[in-house]
């Protein structure tokens, strides 16, 4: 059989991703934080972009007052208490300019004149605050130090308490078995058999690693080193005062009827204890003042910053959509090197000069981009969800983003990656965009109610019940039926989870 080599042509279509376009996505689904470095990396990589100083940005005058006009084209109100929209600046025509007087052109040409000007700003946030400021390094020490974790807390009031060789060798065997809740994860027997030394002339007892144990279970935080929770209730119990009310039957709850209160039968406990029934409240009360997990208070995480990319706030009866201006520094392209490039030299280094401007220009426009259209979406969002606004969670509207796609004439994707580590500020908090977005449910009058506000409903109903005869979740869903929502009762139940509230047996409460 012979093989033999031959040409074919074929024609096809086929969709290819520009760089340009590559690099508008990439910085459309970056989070604020991470638009900062990429914004810090390209300044420092790329020559022809720069930040002005501060003595280039407008004081005073008629370039203060341009630069407000500008800001306040940036912005979109809604009438209150319809969802007409009045913008104040048309879509598709007159999108806000997030640059400075001379616009960025969609097509860049190769060859540029020398005596161009260069004043493309991406104005998108304040000065950077001066070197000068002490007030804000004040507290750099305190905000940058490392995390201290339970096992830092308890060695440092180990290095404090006086201990021989051998009982130091104890107690921090004892401290490995410690997990983050403050519990001994191991038997006392299993970590005295694994401190033994046959080779020793005086061999370690039982007893002291037990001796041990107790003067550990006096550090801080009360309830530490403890085997299980009624060990670490009753380790507390005994830190307190001798006068402390009702301390005794505390104790006596804890030792001999902890899971009669487990179990909140407190029918049995009343009995078998033999209060009475302001008392047990007054006892109850006590023990639930305790930690059950005494390691939680040591929990020193590292905090998770969120930095809001859009502000809504009402003025005069309006709510106002604006992208916060502090969420990236200003940059432009630097008219120094700008100026040196030549029109008609094809050098190494004009060549260079020019292709960084061009990836300049890109940049900005791709930064441009990016907050028109976030500004966009989040128009879109604030005027489907006004209720929510004005109401709270109760009256937020069912939203997908099929819905906002269609109204920005977008992809979906697009509104995913819009909505994904986007942050609103409003005057009921933060949220992240996709936070109002929710399925729906259908009611009785052929409506639709957001999943959102349903859980907000069952919320409000655990909250106002009957502490001593809790709700179940059948209860909660008749309610709702009652209020022409039909869910049904595992509905009711995977919400109730998902709001981390316990069931209604362990809701209970003897009040």
């Amino acid at each position: 059989m012979v093989m033999k080599a031959s040409l074919q042509l074929k024609m096809g279509q086929s969709l290819t991703m520009t760089p340009q376009l590559q690099q508008a996505i990439r910085l459309l689904q970056l989070s604020t934080l991470d638009l900062q470095q990429e914004i810090q990396q390209a300044l420092e990589s790329n020559p022809m972009l720069e930040t002005p100083e501060d003595d280039d940005l407008p004081e005073s005058g008629d370039e203060a007052n341009n630069t407000q006009a500008e800001q306040k084209d940036a912005s979109t109100e809604y009438d209150e208490p319809t969802s007409d929209v009045a913008t104040d600046w048309d879509e598709n025509e007159n999108a806000p300019d997030w640059s400075s007087e001379n616009e960025i052109p969609d097509k860049i040409p190769d060859d540029l004149p020398v005596d161009t000007a260069w004043e493309d700003i991406y104005q998108s946030g304040p000065a950077p605050a001066s070197k000068g400021d002490d007030d804000n390094d004040s507290d750099f020490e305190t905000r940058n130090s490392p995390t201290e974790t339970l096992r830092d807390h308890l060695e440092w009031q180990l290095n404090l308490t006086p201990l021989n060789e051998r009982d130091s060798a104890i107690a921090h065997a004892l401290m490995d078995a410690v997990d983050e809740r403050g519990y001994l994860t191991s038997p006392i027997e299993e970590i005295y058999s694994g401190l033994q030394d046959d080779t020793e002339e005086d061999p370690l007892e039982l007893d002291e690693v037990v001796a041990v144990l107790h003067r550990l279970q006096h550090f801080d935080p009360p309830g530490v080193f403890a085997c299980d929770l009624q060990e670490c209730l009753l380790i507390q119990l005994n830190q307190l005062p001798p006068d402390t009310p009702w301390l005794r039957q505390a104790r006596l709850v804890v030792t001999q009827f902890l899971h009669l209160l487990g179990n909140r039968d407190y029918a049995q406990l009343l009995r078998r204890s033999r209060l009475k029934e302001d008392q047990l409240r007054d006892v109850l009360a006590l023990i639930t003042s305790l930690n059950p997990r005494p390691g939680d208070v040591i929990d020193r995480t590292e905090p998770d910053y969120v930095i809001p990319d859009v502000i809504v706030r009402k003025h005069e009866g309006r709510w106002r959509v604006e992208l916060n201006p502090e969420i990236a520094p200003r940059i432009r392209v630097n008219a120094s090197y700008a100026s040196l490039i030549r029109r008609a030299d094809s050098s190494a280094d004009n060549t260079y000069l020019r292709d960084q401007l061009q990836e300049a220009k890109w940049f900005i426009k791709s930064l441009q981009s990016r907050n028109e259209t976030l500004l966009k979406v989040a128009t879109r969002i604030v005027e489907h969800q006004q209720g929510f606004l004005d109401l709270g969670e109760e009256a937020m509207k069912p939203l997908i983003l099929s819905d906002i796609a269609q109204a920005v004439e977008m992809h979906e994707s697009t509104i995913s990656r819009v909505t994904t580590q986007k942050f609103m500020h409003t005057p009921r908090g933060i949220f992240e965009l996709k936070y109002f977005f929710s399925s729906h449910v259908s009611t009785a009058e052929g409506g639709e109610c957001s999943s959102t506000a349903i859980r907000a409903m069952i919320k409000k109903l655990i909250a106002e019940e009957t502490p001593k005869k809790p709700l179940s979740d059948s209860k909660i869903a008749a309610m709702l039926g009652e209020q022409g929502i039909n869910v049904a009762r595992r509905t009711v139940a995977k919400y109730r989870e998902a709001m981390h509230i316990p069931p209604s047996n362990e809701r209970k409460r003897l009040v």
